[in-house]
């Protein structure tokens, strides 16, 4: 009965993006709420100046309505709501601040960082109420790390990273969309697997908001999701993680993520050290652009990786 209510909720929530779709596409666009593309990027990117961004509301309204009419209210849907909507307002005012106000930075990093830090403290204060556990497993060994109060610091690093990781992830017609899909549904089945009825009920539900944005996303994008869907998206993943008690399985699971943060990482070290750069532009599928790869030859492969790396995450946690 839960993998069918599952199911239900993932088909939900894709029609409401789908439908969503052509009714705030052109309300983006008359609002003038266009990307601006980097002048220092791939060249071929230039012709993506304008399109409709922000489109990140589709995915957090088909998300929030799927939930709301197919799970329970429990405590654990009421935090990862505020999770991925609390992280995905944090969002909305970088994109409004650097389209609407013309400040193409948007929130500077120490105003992003406290709203983030004010969701994260939230959720902190919501897990200790429910009594959630501070152990941390270790995958396919059989031990666990108790961390006691050092869970919650733990958690407020996991979910700045992971929202952060995801938002450089988003660069390429479709590739958030698609490595994001493939991550909820690794988590789904996760939590499915540990009887967890709203979780996998989110995960699902997330799963189909994104394929269903997917259809404007892909190559040649129609509409981006901008921060407002990127940071929404971590922020919600970092929780059905934690709430799986499969925190550290989203290294692998969310193996295309930690690949991107690292790139800019290395780039950003190496330069400042050494004055010279590792790749030819970061994050990573820049570089594979600038290389000679195609657009979707860069996302077919990152989301390949993304299902091989799903898949080893889930043997590992012996549901494969």
């Amino acid at each position: 009965m839960d993998f069918n209510v599952v199911m239900i909720t993932l088909g939900a929530a894709f029609l409401l993006a789908v439908i969503m779709g052509p009714l705030f596409i052109p309300l983006l666009r008359r609002l003038k709420f266009g990307q601006q593309v980097r002048t220092d990027g791939p060249q071929s990117h230039l012709k993506k100046t304008g399109t409709p961004t922000m489109g990140g509301t589709i995915i957090l309204l088909a998300l929030a309505l799927a939930v709301l009419r197919f799970a329970d209210k429990s405590m654990e849907m009421v935090i990862l709501l505020i999770a991925a909507l609390g992280y995905g307002l944090v969002g909305f005012l970088d994109d409004y601040i650097k389209i609407i106000l013309k400040r193409s930075l948007g929130l500077t990093a120490k105003q992003k960082l406290i709203g983030q830090l004010i969701v994260s403290v939230i959720v902190c204060v919501l897990l200790a109420q429910i009594g959630h556990s501070t152990d941390v497993k270790i995958p396919y060994f059989d031990f666990t790390i108790p961390m006691g109060w050092f869970y919650y610091p733990f958690v407020v690093v996991m979910m700045l990273g992971t929202s952060n990781a995801v938002n450089f992830t988003d660069g390429l017609d479709g590739l958030l969309a698609g490595t994001s899909a493939v991550a909820f549904g690794a988590y789904a089945i996760i939590a499915l697997n540990n009887s967890q009825h709203d979780v996998a009920i989110f995960s699902a539900a997330m799963v189909g908001a994104v394929l269903g944005f997917l259809v404007f996303n892909a190559h040649p994008a129609k509409v981006f999701m901008g921060d407002t869907g990127s940071l929404g998206i971590g922020g919600g993943l970092a929780l059905v993680a934690i709430l799986t008690k499969a925190e550290v399985l989203l290294i692998l699971i969310g193996g295309v993520f930690v690949v991107e943060v690292l790139s800019v990482i290395i780039q950003v070290t190496s330069f400042k050290t050494r004055g010279k750069r590792v790749f030819k532009m970061s994050p990573i599928h820049h570089h594979f652009e600038l290389t000679g790869w195609s657009e979707w030859r860069v996302v077919i492969t990152f989301w390949t990786a993304g299902i091989v790396l799903a898949a080893i995450g889930l043997f590992l946690n012996e549901v494969l």
